[in-house]
């Protein structure tokens, strides 16, 4: 098991005159990137159709908007760690955020959907570096009994940027034009860019050894025909030859991962920190987590743009409260529950409550009250904080420094992942129900049961979080011991009688 390094407090940084923590501002520049690279992944999507009329491009061909940086996006994640290790995690970080700025930028100027696609492409490279090595660097300036309040960040940032997407996506498209989803990145990006190049420090580790190419070509195109595969088996089928040589192709690739990493001196991902229960369990978890949260986020403004009748923006006004149930939890878990508690329990009320809301949608209607779906966004937020920071806090409690760039990219493919699995596992369970409810059904006759096809679809999202509670249960709060408050040696008597 890895024993945690102490943690040696980075000089102050003097900042217009005053004197700030130097891990303040590493979570300033890490917020800045990270809300980037998560907003960008739903603001999107709101555009497609516009998209789709202005390039008079069909369908198929306007996925790739989103599919090529998903793409992107899993190839570059692998690699991270590496990079940041060998050249230094300043020096990555300005390069992934510079990258994403500049190519947020190319979208905009797009003249086709072709060239929309290779731009988004481009911009996967640095929004698949800007996570994995922002973290690590976040992990690296919190000692272990901070970092829950560091998780109590990234979970705020990291529900708050999907829920809004739709939200700004929309005002953006409607008021102004599908261009300003990509430039309204250049103000924060060019912020970022000033902030972290004037106050982060360059951190490298000592021994990296050589680029492990075998291990780049199996993990990107492992994650990436997964994350394909996932996406188009609903579209395609599942038997469609497309998303079987995908998936069988993913599959050859991240077993031959598995077997050239256990080989390598040097490999690009340790898969031997899975190997730790206080890693590998978390990392569990933390799949379904997301493939429930990311999967809701598919299936509702579908619901309420569909049959609902909303506008992109109205929807967007109705999910993003959801955010805020998460900013209500994570302060409170991160600096008041997770130091007594501990993870095990916490992330099992978690994955429970958010279950619990997640089925309460089974009984939203097409005329249910705006208020009344806000609340349960709101009552689900309360959930998704109280499991996010136990988990990622958790998983990085016994990670010795110079693996925390490696960790962070498993971490986030993790994640990456977990959310297509749980789209992909939603979008055929509401596929497969639609068609056999709707039949012949047309018209108003229809709309009842695609209402029901969406109902049994959100009962799914509500099993991927049961199911995260049933693994919640055999996270150790032992092994994340050096995250919590150690208790007084009266208050240990005390508890052992």
């Amino acid at each position: 098991m890895h024993e945690p390094v102490p943690t040696v407090a980075d000089p102050p940084v003097n900042l217009m005159g005053r004197t700030v923590p130097y891990k303040h501002i590493v979570a300033v520049a890490f917020v800045i990137g990270l809300f980037m690279d998560i907003l960008d992944t739903t603001i999107v999507n709101v555009a497609l159709p516009t998209l789709g009329r202005d390039f008079d491009a069909d369908v198929n061909t306007i996925e790739w908007v989103v599919t090529g940086y998903l793409l992107s996006l899993a190839m570059w994640i692998p690699c991270s760690g590496w990079l940041g290790d060998r050249f230094g995690s300043k020096r990555i970080f300005l390069l992934a955020l510079g990258l994403f700025t500049f190519a947020s930028a190319l979208c905009g100027l797009a003249w086709s959907i072709e060239s929309l696609v290779a731009f988004r492409v481009f911009q996967g490279v640095g929004g698949g570096m800007l996570t994995p090595v922002g973290t690590a660097m976040l992990f690296r300036a919190y000692p272990p009994a901070e970092r829950p309040r560091a998780s109590s960040l990234l979970a705020m940032v990291t529900v708050l940027a999907p829920a809004i997407g739709p939200l700004v996506g929309g005002a953006l498209v409607e008021k102004a034009s599908w261009r300003w989803i990509f430039y309204v990145n250049l103000p924060f990006g060019a912020l970022g860019l000033y902030f972290s190049a004037r106050f982060l420090r360059n951190h490298r580790e000592s021994a990296t050894g050589r680029f492990d190419i075998p291990g780049f070509l199996l993990s990107g195109l492992g994650l990436a025909l997964l994350l394909f595969g996932m996406a188009e088996g609903p579209v395609r089928g599942w038997t469609s030859t497309v998303v079987l040589s995908c998936l069988i192709t993913a599959v050859l690739a991240i077993a031959g991962l598995i077997v050239v990493e256990q080989r390598v001196e040097w490999p690009l991902l340790n898969l031997d920190l899975f190997r730790d229960r206080s890693f590998r369990t978390p990392n569990i978890v933390s799949f379904l987590s997301f493939g429930s949260l990311i999967g809701l986020f598919f299936l509702l403004p579908q619901f309420l743009q569909g049959p609902g009748g909303y506008t992109a923006f109205e929807s967007g006004l109705v999910t993003a409260p959801q955010a805020l149930g998460v900013i209500a939890s994570a302060r409170i878990t991160g600096s008041v529950l997770y130091p007594r508690i501990g993870p095990r329990r916490l992330a099992m009320a978690g994955m429970a409550w958010t279950g619990l809301m997640t089925a309460m949608f089974y009984f939203v209607q097409i005329d249910t009250g705006h208020w009344w779906i806000r609340l349960l966004m709101i009552s689900r937020g309360l959930g998704m904080g109280m499991t996010f920071i136990p988990l990622q806090a958790a998983a990085f409690a016994r990670i010795p420094g110079p693996q925390s760039g490696q960790a962070s990219a498993l971490y986030s493919a993790q994640r990456q992942a977990g959310a297509a699995v749980g789209v992909a596992f939603l979008a055929t369970l509401l596929v497969e129900r639609r068609n056999a409810l709707v039949g012949s059904l047309t018209g108003a006759e229809a709309v009842p049961k695609i209402v029901d096809a969406f109902h049994q679809a959100m009962l799914g999202a509500a099993l991927l979080a049961i199911v995260g509670v049933l693994a919640a249960h055999f996270i150790s709060d032992e092994d994340a011991a050096p995250t919590m408050v150690k208790r007084s040696p009266k208050k240990a008597v005390a508890t052992k009688s």
